[in-house]
């Protein structure tokens, strides 16, 4: 099952990537990034997207977990 693990918004920035560099690494030594980077059956994929309601960017990141881990993952971190 594929579900968003993770979620954040950035400003109008000139060059979303860069600046979406550091939230992604910071989420990925955090202890919710170490365990579904450990869990994920496939390496988690991040998408860059506009936000049209705040004149910006988001950037979601989606992992394919078994079912197990995503209940699991929503108990333990709320995301549904």
């Amino acid at each position: 099952m594929k579900i968003v693990v993770h979620e954040f918004k950035l400003g109008d920035v000139e060059d979303p990537m860069i600046y979406a560099a550091e939230p992604l690494y910071k989420w990925e030594q955090s202890e919710q990034g170490q365990w579904v980077m450990q869990n994920a059956i496939e390496t988690p994929v991040y998408y860059l997207g506009g936000d049209p309601y705040h004149w910006g960017h988001v950037v979601r990141i989606t992992a394919e977990l078994d079912e197990k881990n995503v209940t699991y993952f929503n108990l333990r971190w709320g995301m549904v």
